[in-house]
């Protein structure tokens, strides 16, 4: 009797230690709470009777650990992700090996001190390279997930493509006095920024002017802006001149409105722009920057002055500004040049027997024998589950069961301890017979 007692003791004692530990994790991202199971303990022998043999008491046959989801508390933090499925995230205490590594479903993550997305106890996030075009995957082998903090080298600008429409009704003026500094010689003007090869930024700017001695004839002139200030850029065999010598364009409309003719010159600067890098030369054919100005989509429509198209390559370096999440798992990096850039793809995992899995402790598991091995997968693909952003799982404890639950194992060790007690006094009333 005392041996019954005192496993049940010990049973109680468990079930009150897996309780315990669940209300201690309520808050802990990704936990999943675990449930104290028990079998009997039935002996019997050739000199024993089945029908009349007692039971021997309680063993506690597993804590097994219940993977139903948590609910979801929203963040401001896009890094904060969450697996709605049955997957689950891979991380690596070595960036260097990632095959070794261990199952979360807490995604929590942040950026270390080399852009490398990381759990809070600094293990690498697992994820997929993908192809930057076409966002597909290129190979199930994981690595770390690492988001640059610069992205892409200077580019010269090279080509610009222009669209824009000049109201047929626009104000006559004189080709010959166009002066960019005086508003009145020219009916309207655009500005847009190119690069030089190191990637400094300048303004060039378009100036339209409706010429009164040609009909259906707009003349354009360009400037360009650095730390000197505005300076003209003259076109080599332009035909529309100004006093100032300066040289540009010239643009002749059928009657429809569309484009019949674009004198195309080479426009030249007579000087570098910035330290260091090559000269910005418009439509120069024989130097090593060469900016071709496109204004073939050009129309006199009767319509107001409107800029319908402008196509631009150049770019500086850019500078990470944001990062983003999709519903795919893929990790979108926002630059400061206007680059938006897939960097790759968060891996996850699952695995045939979730019960199978061996606890490590900081909500992660490993894989066994009894799990099964790990299958890779991604997000919004089969069995996997779909990510979210911006939102973590919370744990699945039902604080409400686990109370009850708590009350109950403090019952049954009281009850428990009663028996001991009892059998205790048993043997002391034997013992004072005389």
């Amino acid at each position: 009797m005392s041996y019954v007692a005192l496993s049940g003791l010990s049973a109680a004692q468990l079930d009150l230690n897996t309780t315990s530990n669940n209300i201690a994790n309520a808050n802990t991202f990704g936990f999943k709470e675990s449930r104290a199971e028990f079998g009997d303990v039935y002996s019997n022998s050739l000199f024993t009777h089945a029908k009349t043999t007692p039971g021997q008491g309680v063993q506690a046959a597993v804590v097994a650990q219940q993977f139903h989801e948590g609910s979801s508390v929203y963040t401001n933090n896009p890094m904060d992700l969450r697996i709605g499925g049955t997957g689950f995230f891979a991380v690596a205490k070595d960036r260097l090996t990632p095959t070794t590594n261990e199952l979360t479903r807490n995604g929590a993550f942040h950026l270390n001190k080399d852009n490398y997305m990381v759990t809070a106890n600094d293990e690498y996030l697992l994820g997929y390279q993908v192809n930057k075009d076409t966002g597909d995957v290129l190979s199930y082998e994981p690595s770390p997930i690492n988001i640059p903090k610069e992205f892409g080298k200077p580019k010269q600008t090279s080509n610009i493509d222009v669209g824009v429409n000049l109201p047929a009704s626009g104000d006559l003026k004189d080709p010959t006095l166009f002066d960019y500094s005086d508003p009145e010689t020219y009916n309207r003007s655009t500005s847009s920024t190119i690069y030089d090869s190191m990637g400094q930024s300048y303004k060039l700017t378009t100036y339209y002017l409706k010429d009164q001695t040609q009909p259906n004839t707009w003349q354009t002139f360009y400037t360009v802006t650095d730390s000197a200030g505005e300076k003209p850029l003259n076109i080599v065999g332009g035909d529309a001149t100004a006093p100032t010598g300066h040289v540009g364009h010239t643009m002749k409309f059928n009657n429809d409105g569309t484009l019949a003719s674009l004198n195309n010159g080479q426009n030249i600067v007579s000087e570098a722009l910035g330290a260091g890098a090559n000269p910005v030369e418009l439509n120069g054919a024989d130097i090593n920057q060469t900016l071709s100005f496109g204004l073939d989509s050009a129309t006199q429509f009767a319509a107001p002055f409107e800029l319908t198209k402008f196509d631009e390559d150049g770019a500086t370096t850019g500078f990470l500004t944001k990062v983003d999440f999709d519903e795919n798992g893929s990790v979108l990096g926002t630059y400061s040049n206007g680059e938006n850039i897939v960097l790759g793809r968060v891996s996850l995992v699952r695995v045939a027997n979730e019960q199978g899995l061996d606890k490590k402790g900081g909500t992660q598991w490993d894989s066994t024998q009894f799990s099964g091995a790990k299958v890779w997968g991604e997000s919004n693909k089969g069995s996997f589950g779909t990510i979210s952003s911006g939102t973590l799982e919370q744990s699945n404890i039902d604080m409400t069961q686990e109370l009850v639950d708590l009350i109950s194992a403090q019952r049954n060790f009281q009850a428990n301890s009663r028996s001991l007690e009892v059998h205790n006094q048993t043997q002391q009333n034997i013992l004072q017979i005389r």
